[in-house]
């Protein structure tokens, strides 16, 4: 099965887009040290890193941030399956704290409300907003994001997949279409 990459954001655009939407997180929040960014696996983790970052050199402060992992919150594991994602890392407490879930890409919605049922032991947040790098639509529950990079219609078939420096050693967002 051969795929065909097709670039939606080059590294240059998704620079400027991680930058947007900084800014756009910042300028939702009362208090930038409330915020809590917490990456859902697996590449949210990583844009969650990167995020921060970008939030740290705009704020002027530190940001706190780490991992969720909703996997046995899903109700689709027999569709997607279990995979050996990182442990829930949550550095501070929720409890008040402006929590910023991180994904990749958003489908169905079913991880982001698995997520928001992993939260719940971890304490009560003042208020959870979801980013995504991409939304493809596809939505089967009502869930949108808050902020979100770039809006893809695709197919059921095709997939979108974010590639960064620290893991794939490229920079961009491609849209992957099977061609067989």
């Amino acid at each position: 099965m051969a795929a065909e990459r097709l670039e939606i954001l080059s590294a240059a655009e998704l620079d400027r887009t991680l930058q947007r939407l900084a800014s756009q997180v910042l300028e939702s929040l009362v208090d930038s040290r409330q915020l809590l960014v917490l990456g859902i696996p697996t590449r949210g983790v990583a844009l969650a890193e990167v995020l921060a970052q970008r939030l740290e050199q705009l704020c002027g402060h530190p940001v706190d941030c780490g991992s969720l992992d909703p996997t046995f919150h899903r109700d689709d594991l027999e569709r997607v399956g279990t995979r050996l994602a990182p442990p829930t890392q949550l550095p501070a407490s929720l409890d008040g704290r402006e929590v910023l879930l991180v994904d990749d890409v958003i489908f169905t919605g079913r991880t982001v409300r698995a997520a928001l049922e992993a939260l719940q032991p971890w304490g009560r947040p003042r208020r959870v907003a979801l980013l995504a790098m991409v939304d493809r639509g596809h939505r089967e529950l009502p869930i949108q994001p808050d902020f979100c990079g770039r809006v893809v219609p695709t197919s059921r078939q095709e997939l979108i997949a974010l590639c960064l420096q620290q893991i794939d050693g490229e920079e961009g967002v491609f849209l992957l279409k099977d061609v067989s």
